[in-house]
């Protein structure tokens, strides 16, 4: 059974930019999903990993310019989907793609997800998710291997299958996205996502045309030359989870392995890198 979790509850003064900077800095510690709404930045992490959250840590709360306050409650899993069911609202993504829960109305998208989200990131409402579906219905997908690193919900594994993409293997280390990809999978009529339950690549050493990652800086670095080395010539490798500031380590780190930069985008603070080999 999947253990019970903290809710972080921040307020943050002033707001602008400051909000945005204390979300992107808290990706760097163990918080597996964000929320913010109502003027409310919301994180949550499991009672296992709570251990973990150095707040001190991070330089926004050391900063004499900002008022960071925080209150933290424990909450049970079952409670997720009913505070989303009240505050998640469908998204458009360029002209093509939709992705709304399955309590909304169907919408007339050449690409429609339908995602229910349990105690995970991915629903397409964060910036880095908007950038990495934007980057991917760019891209061809036909009869490619596609690997989706942190998937989440499996929101850009589906939208790669429903493209044409012949296999996907989608990875977490969290049981709740690795179930919730494998549901969102079965509700989207996709039958050829594979779901593993794990934090590094698989172990039979597959090669893929095309790799999602959106995590976090750190494990980005970490893990870019063992991207790199199972991605297959001219395949794509797509990043997020990070900011502003990041990009040029980042796209160093890809460099010394082999890869040249494609694109990038950026919305609010946060920024995402395509990367081509």
């Amino acid at each position: 059974m999947p253990s019970n979790y903290f809710e972080y509850q921040f307020t943050v003064d002033p707001k602008d930019p400051w909000e945005e900077i204390l979300l992107a800095q808290l990706t760097s510690l163990p918080f597996e999903s964000f929320d913010l709404n109502d003027g409310l930045l919301k994180a949550y992490v499991p009672e296992l990993l709570d251990s973990s959250i150095h707040l001190d840590s991070l330089s926004v709360m050391q900063s004499d310019e900002v008022s960071v306050c925080f209150e933290k409650k424990m909450i049970p899993p079952t409670n997720w989907n009913a505070q989303w069911e009240s505050s998640f609202q469908p998204i458009i993504i360029g002209n093509e793609c939709a992705v709304r829960a399955d309590f909304h109305p169907p919408m007339e998208k050449k690409y429609e997800l339908v995602i229910t989200p349990k105690m995970s990131f991915g629903t397409g409402h964060h910036e880095t998710t908007q950038m990495m579906l934007a980057f991917a219905l760019d891209i061809s997908m036909t009869g490619k291997e596609v690997l989706d690193m942190g998937c989440g919900t499996g929101v850009l594994g589906i939208l790669s299958a429903m493209k044409g993409a012949k296999t996907v293997h989608a990875i977490d280390n969290d049981p709740w996205c690795v179930e919730n990809t494998i549901e969102n999978a079965e509700r989207n009529r996709c039958t050829n996502i594979t779901v593993v339950l794990a934090d590094s690549l698989p172990d039979n050493n597959p090669r893929f045309d095309l790799i999602f990652a959106n995590i976090n800086r750190n494990v980005l670095l970490d893990q870019l030359s063992n991207y790199a080395a199972v991605l297959n010539p001219n395949g794509i490798l797509l990043l997020s989870g990070f900011y502003q500031e990041d990009v040029a380590v980042i796209q160093n780190e890809a460099v010394i392995n082999g890869l040249s930069v494609d694109n990038q985008k950026s919305q609010g603070l946060w920024c995402a890198l395509k990367f081509t080999k």
